[in-house]
């Protein structure tokens, strides 16, 4: 396919993403948080990240939210995002506050780890009915969102699976990474009770094996504290999956193999009920950033899915523009559609390119 039409394919495309976009505070050269004496701010949050990558890679993207009025960090997100070319007319002010997040980045054996400070953000409070769906999915074809948004709160989980059920009766291609976080599961529901009613609305299914156990309550019988993967067991995995929730049409599941927090083998799966498709695995033995990983995956496979006739060539790219995203501090993936063809082609020395 020629890059006029691909574009002419994309250009009739529009993918809406709704969640929750945090100011992200990290300490610099690998410090520990009660080491430094200062913070990089950036921002970050799944959804918001997926919008940045899939508008980077070409896709009219448009993010939604909610977030304080009359707040200069909000204001700076809403610029933020529209320097990224993604679309930020639907995004609600209502009363509450900017979530926050810091992360500490891990090396060799240290993992990394995030402490959230979200508790009463503005998109936790707002009750159902806060945004107009309508409006919001005008002109659009796609919606993505995570398991992270229905986690933060009752009226959170009531707004995301009111967004989703509408988009379904609308006719959007519907996606969803199962995300599972333990630490935001605080208000009397189990993950389990709420995904299992948010994915019946879902045609794409994004997951690691964690997700699937925790997020949906699916047995997985895999072991990554091991440092290998047996794909066998992931292909069973995706069967369980896709045997209970019958209105999915893909499963994708990414496999990584946590060697050290600096050394990860990098790879995924796909199951569309006719095939399983494994991809090339990568090798990324000195990770600059993995926060966002997951969620360059989930964009690069909405390009993929949208643009490549066949699926493996789609989670190839997904799973090389995640590879990409390791090598990117911040949240947010920076790489076109070409950069991540250049590395699917075998273009991974790294060398210096004049």
């Amino acid at each position: 396919m020629g890059k006029s039409i691909i574009r002419e394919v994309l250009m009739s495309h529009k993918v809406v993403t709704f969640g929750e976009i945090m100011l992200r505070l990290a300490p610099p050269n690998l410090e520990r948080i009660l080491q430094t004496g200062t913070f990089v701010a950036t921002f970050g949050g799944g959804e918001a990240n997926v919008a940045v990558s899939v508008a980077g890679l070409g896709v009219p993207a448009a993010y939604v939210t909610v977030l304080p009025p009359n707040h200069p960090v909000a204001d700076a997100v809403i610029a933020e995002l529209h320097r990224f070319n993604v679309d930020t007319n639907c995004i609600v002010r209502r009363p509450g506050r900017m979530g926050i997040y810091y992360l500490e980045t891990g090396a060799n054996q240290r993992p990394s780890k995030v402490v959230y400070d979200r508790d009463y953000a503005s998109i936790a409070i707002a009750p159902p009915g806060t945004i107009d769906w309508d409006k919001a999915f005008d002109g659009a074809t796609w919606f993505h969102i995570t398991g992270i948004t229905p986690a933060l709160s009752a009226t959170a989980a009531e707004l995301s699976l009111e967004a989703a059920a509408k988009a379904r009766r609308r006719g959007l291609t519907v996606s969803c990474d199962f995300n599972y976080r333990k630490n935001l599961w605080k208000y009397g529901m189990t993950a389990p009770e709420v995904m299992r009613e948010l994915v019946q609305f879902v045609d794409i299914g994004i997951a690691n094996e964690e997700d699937c156990q925790k997020a949906l309550g699916v047995k997985a019988d895999v072991d990554v504290e091991s440092g290998t993967l047996e794909v066998e067991k992931y292909r069973r995995l995706s069967e369980r999956v896709l045997g209970e929730f019958p209105n999915l049409k893909i499963v994708a599941i990414t496999l990584r193999e946590s060697h050290s927090a600096s050394h990860n083998g990098w790879s995924a799966c796909l199951n569309d009920r006719q095939s399983f498709l494994v991809s090339r695995k990568y090798d990324i033995t000195n990770i600059v950033d993995r926060v966002g990983g997951g969620d360059a995956f989930s964009g690069g496979l909405i390009y993929g899915l949208l643009t490549f006739s066949s699926r493996q060539e789609a989670l190839e790219f997904a799973v090389a523009a995640s590879c990409l995203k390791h090598s990117i501090p911040g949240d947010f993936n920076r790489f076109s559609a070409e950069e991540v063809k250049a590395l699917m082609k075998g273009e991974g020395s790294g060398r210096v390119q004049r």
